[in-house]
């Protein structure tokens, strides 16, 4: 009988912690594709925000994403936005831990916190629209 490949050499988890573990992933996490299409509803039920640098932010950006680098993301800041309300961050790319750093210090000020994944190497990617300058577009 001929061994395993190198994926099947350690067993697939059962279902049930599959899903536990995906549903955990997708509570923390969402894509570029999403963040897109809900931009084009009126639900207007997060604060897209880009945690990078001023002058990349301005070099080109997510529409309707506020600049509000990682570092400057402080309790007295936040309260311009009202408790609940949920915050999705993103930075350049899978090479920076700009939107990590960001949602971990949304969460320890008790706010809720989606990463945008592929930041904005995976905006890029999927080609959708930039903008460029210092306003939210």
């Amino acid at each position: 009988m001929p061994s395993p490949s190198l994926v099947a050499e350690i067993p697939a988890a059962p279902s049930h912690l599959a899903a536990e573990h995906f549903a955990r992933r997708l509570s923390l996490e969402t894509d570029c594709w999403d963040v897109q299409e809900s931009l084009k509803g009126a639900a207007g039920d997060f604060v897209l925000l880009d945690v990078r640098g001023p002058a990349a932010y301005a070099a080109g950006h997510a529409p309707g994403a506020i600049n509000l680098p990682h570092g400057k993301i402080t309790a007295r800041r936040m309260e311009a936005w009202e408790e609940g309300t949920l915050f999705v961050v993103y930075c350049a790319g899978p090479h920076c831990n700009g939107a990590d750093r960001a949602a971990l210090r949304l969460a320890r000020l008790g706010r809720p916190v989606k990463l945008m994944i592929g930041g904005m190497t995976g905006w890029a990617d999927e080609g959708f629209a930039v903008v460029t300058g210092n306003d939210a577009g």
